[in-house]
């Protein structure tokens, strides 16, 4: 008799064992869950290995200068090097922030650093 009521209506055949109303709450709790966690993924600050030094993704060769309390030639030098590597946007240079770190760890833990 329940196959004589459905054939008559409408309604779409039930493909999740909820009612809609249940499966969309349930839904709803997943993705609050899912951003939360990406939430707290997010709200982690990097560690970053040089205190004193704050967080910029891009120096400008000046900055660098000062950071390291060397001339321009020396900039040079470690780009010649190897060392550096630098970034050119329009006419200006920039050095990333990953770079410098490697410049301050010591020389047997660099990464494709040449060895002197």
């Amino acid at each position: 008799m329940q196959d004589n009521v459905n054939k008559g209506s409408t309604a779409a055949p039930m493909l999740f064992p909820y009612e809609p109303a249940q499966f969309w709450q349930s839904v709803r709790q997943i993705v609050r869950e899912e951003m939360q966690q990406a939430e707290k993924v997010r709200s982690v600050a990097p560690a970053y290995e040089t205190p004193g030094l704050t967080y910029k993704p891009l120096f400008k060769i000046t900055e660098v200068c000062s950071m390291f309390q060397v001339c321009r030639q020396t900039i040079y030098d470690w780009i010649k090097d190897g060392r550096l590597k630098p970034y050119k946007i329009k006419s200006r240079v920039y050095f990333l922030w990953n770079d410098i770190q490697q410049l301050l760890k010591p020389e047997d833990e660099r990464e494709g650093c040449p060895e002197d």
